[in-house]
């Protein structure tokens, strides 16, 4: 089934739908890992977003259960060079295929993937939209043109979970003030903005009881559960719209130890009193080398943004930077001086990706302690 991809800025894209018929907008990125294609199908960050795989070999190991990163596939669109329908891998429980079409998300195939990455590369990440049912290039163009973009949009109410819960025997289980989570040495609040559950997973083998709350829970709310720290979760979208969380998170300063990833991250400079600025084309993929400034050593890491924090706009007497990005020297960590407080930009949690940062999860529990 014939497809096409427009972008805003003109440009056309041609391939086929495996999943069907249908059509969406979205803003176009593309991702540099060889594998981990189903971590990124349902990370919660991508919602809103159209995701080119620079990887040209797509679906040859099937897909899992346990590879689930949040309820459903989180985003707008699938594109890729070649689809492989019969995954061979010992842990497959079915195809890509067959999980794209469960949430009725469009996969693209026989795109020249590598012309579309150098296009956003050179032009930057761009509103676009994709169809089966409108092959009228005029017509796909206004309409990546009108559609509504990522800019001051607050996705996160659309990806935070509806009800809290506990993490339990790792599942989410419905319930408040830790009523339904695995009992642990450390109580953590988890403040989802479009979390992903390996971070759950990692606090809980740490030894942490894990209670999750929506993203609109209050600083009274999280602080009433009386918990040893509070984690800032990732999620989609501009930093700046999301201004609740920013108001409790700026609530929650110098109460108890936070650790933020991600937008988590970006929500704590926002706290802290600085900006954020959208990046050309973002960083995503799962090779992206990070310098620790505080002991010297090169991570790999995974990483999934399109907005960075503007280190220039925050207090240099109260904000210390402690991670940089090698390739374009952007801000990738940072923490308070007065408050317990630090985050990063990049995802420790390795789902998908290396294990380098797993450290991040241990200096946590080091703080509540």
């Amino acid at each position: 089934m014939k497809a096409l991809i427009a972008l805003e800025d003109g440009t056309i894209y041609e391939g086929e739908s495996f999943t069907g018929p249908g059509e969406t907008t979205g803003e176009i990125v593309f991702n540099t890992g060889m594998t981990g294609y189903q971590e990124v199908l349902t990370d919660p960050s991508y919602k809103g977003q159209i995701v080119t795989m620079t990887y040209p070999l797509i679906g040859n190991y099937g897909v899992n259960p346990a590879d689930m990163e949040s309820d459903k596939i989180q985003v707008e669109a699938f594109l890729i060079k070649e689809y492989h329908a019969l995954p061979s891998n010992f842990r497959s429980r079915g195809t890509l295929g067959d999980l794209l079409k469960k949430y009725n998300i469009l996969g693209i195939e026989g795109i020249d993937t590598r012309a579309l990455t150098r296009h956003i590369r050179v032009g930057g990440a761009m509103k676009a939209v994709v169809s089966t049912e409108d092959l009228d290039p005029q017509s796909l163009i206004k309409k990546a043109q009108n559609s509504p973009g990522l800019e001051g949009r607050d996705l996160v109410r659309e990806v935070t979970c509806g009800e809290p819960y506990g993490w339990k025997e790792n599942r989410p289980v419905p319930g408040t003030n830790f009523s339904t989570a695995d009992g642990g040495s450390y109580k953590v609040v988890a403040l989802d903005c479009g979390l992903k559950y390996n971070q759950l997973k990692l606090l809980a083998e740490r030894g942490c009881s894990v209670q999750v709350m929506p993203a609109t829970a209050s600083a009274r709310d999280i602080l009433a559960m009386n918990p040893d720290g509070i984690f800032l979760s990732n999620g989609p979208g501009d930093p700046a719209a999301v201004e609740g969380v920013i108001d409790t998170v700026r609530e929650l300063l110098g109460t108890k130890p936070i650790f933020g990833i991600c937008l988590g991250h970006q929500i704590l400079g926002l706290a802290y009193g600085g900006s954020t600025y959208k990046l050309k084309f973002g960083h995503r993929g799962i090779n992206q080398p990070v310098k620790d400034l505080l002991t010297g050593k090169i991570e790999i890491t995974s990483q999934n943004h399109g907005y960075c924090v503007d280190f220039s706009s925050l207090n240099k007497d109260e904000v210390e930077m402690t991670h940089i990005n090698l390739n374009d020297s952007s801000l990738e960590g940072m923490m308070h001086k007065r408050f317990k407080a630090f985050s990063v930009q990049y995802h420790p949690e390795n789902a998908p990706g290396p294990h380098d940062s797993l450290y991040l999860f241990d200096r946590f529990i080091e703080t509540m302690k």
